[in-house]
């Protein structure tokens, strides 16, 4: 029976939609525009966490850097101070590995030698806008670098510095394109290496490629980049999550008796976890979630009282059919519940065209920026939810006020 009734109050909804359709469309639209600007919003920020994680997911959440300067700037006294931390030169890098040695733990040294370096193959030569990097054989596990064709780095490599190298995907596309990559030669600054490896696809962050890089050995890299003052970084897996904070804070002790630091001196470098980068980073995109929020509600709000409007409306003009079917026997709960089924269906007609143009946007807007495209599922389920609260609020009073109408005043009503 209450089967029976639900199927007739959504029949004569869709019956009472179809008398008022320029009115029901505008407001569809009304509330579709709130959601859209939600969803689109949730979505390109959905899409640029994703693009975030995926990009600093390669480090590891086992994995920490020993840097020059850390992320932030300190404060004393509630005022930002200028830090000058000292390059980490190469005899301090050697010198940490050789003295840390805590359990469970790999050290790598690299750095980066150039971010302009020209690579020929041939006769053919590509623009000056490669990166090169020096790194020895345990700067891609640390780094979590796969290669998708060739090899990584062996000891031997990088103990008798073999020239050699292993190049970013873009090669695969570009310099190295109808060829097979693997033991083809190429040239850099006149040095000519041997391609073992091909790195698997990063893709790019804020416009930045990352697979136009090429790796090679630390110390021919350093024999073939001698500009002063470089700047190596220390890349620290630990391969038992639980002993992380220890390694920490064991490489941070290390790091100061290689600087020779007395006790009272803050440290001049910085260490940074990969994991508390994520969560820093992925910190300030909750802003953005935030404002989408604030812009949604203020557009539902307005869609809110449109759809209220409408709905009083309505109830205004049916005045003598609810007299009628009071007359016939239906009860008040009955006619508030076929005007709040109305209402509701509006309600969630303007959330699906919400969401399905919000997606729309947000897709466009992510691919433009190079960001990874995910489905806001997250953002689906606030946009249905929200619009389901906008059809409740806006149904309630129109559908008691119907309910509440005298049946005789309501016959005589012209």
């Amino acid at each position: 029976m209450m089967l029976k009734l639900f199927k007739e109050n959504i029949r004569i909804a869709f019956g009472s939609i179809r008398t008022q359709l320029l009115r029901t469309i505008l407001t569809v639209l009304i509330i579709a525009i709130g959601i859209t600007a939600l969803v689109s919003i949730l979505t390109v920020v959905s899409a640029l966490e994703n693009t975030i994680s995926s990009d600093f997911a390669s480090m590891g959440a086992n994995t920490f850097n020993i840097n020059q300067y850390e992320n932030e700037v300190r404060n004393r006294g509630g005022q930002e101070r200028e830090i000058i931390n000292p390059i980490i030169s190469y005899p301090e890098a050697v010198a940490f590995k050789n003295k840390f040695n805590y359990p469970f733990t790999e050290t790598s040294l690299s750095f980066k030698a150039t971010s302009v370096a020209e690579v020929k193959f041939g006769a053919i030569k590509t623009d000056p806008e490669n990166s090169i990097v020096g790194v020895d054989d345990h700067f891609m596990i640390n780094s979590g670098l796969e290669t998708s064709a060739g090899r990584n780095f062996t000891g031997f490599d990088i103990d008798n510095n073999a020239y050699v190298c292993i190049v970013g995907s873009d090669f695969e596309k570009g310099l190295l394109k109808d060829v097979n990559p693997i033991d083809k030669v190429i040239s850099i600054r006149g040095a000519r290496f041997r391609v073992i490896g091909v790195l698997k696809e990063k893709g790019s962050t804020f416009g930045n490629s990352q697979d136009l890089r090429v790796l090679i050995p630390i110390q021919v890299a350093r024999s073939l980049f001698t500009a002063p003052n470089i700047n190596y970084t220390m890349s620290i897996m630990v391969s038992k999550k639980e002993l992380l904070d220890q390694a920490i804070d064991n490489a941070t002790g290390t790091m100061r008796r290689v600087r020779k630091l007395s006790p009272v001196k803050d440290n001049n470098f910085g260490v940074v976890r990969s994991d508390d980068l994520i969560n820093r980073i992925l910190g300030i995109t909750k802003y953005l979630g935030l404002a989408s929020w604030l812009i949604g509600i203020i557009t539902v709000l307005g869609s809110s009282i449109a759809l209220m409007n409408i709905m009083i409306v309505s109830v205004t003009e049916r005045t003598r059919e609810i007299g009628v079917r009071k007359a016939l026997g239906a009860k008040k709960t009955t006619i508030a519940f076929q005007f709040f089924i109305e209402t509701l269906l509006i309600g969630q007609l303007g959330g699906l065209v919400g969401i399905i143009f919000g997606i729309l946007i947000g897709f466009v807007i992510a691919t433009a920026m190079s960001f990874v495209f995910v489905i806001p599922w997250g953002a689906i389920m606030a946009a249905f939810i929200t619009s389901f609260i906008v059809a409740i609020v806006s149904g309630l009073y129109p559908a008691v006020k119907a309910a509440k109408l005298d049946p005789i005043e309501a016959l005589r009503y012209e």
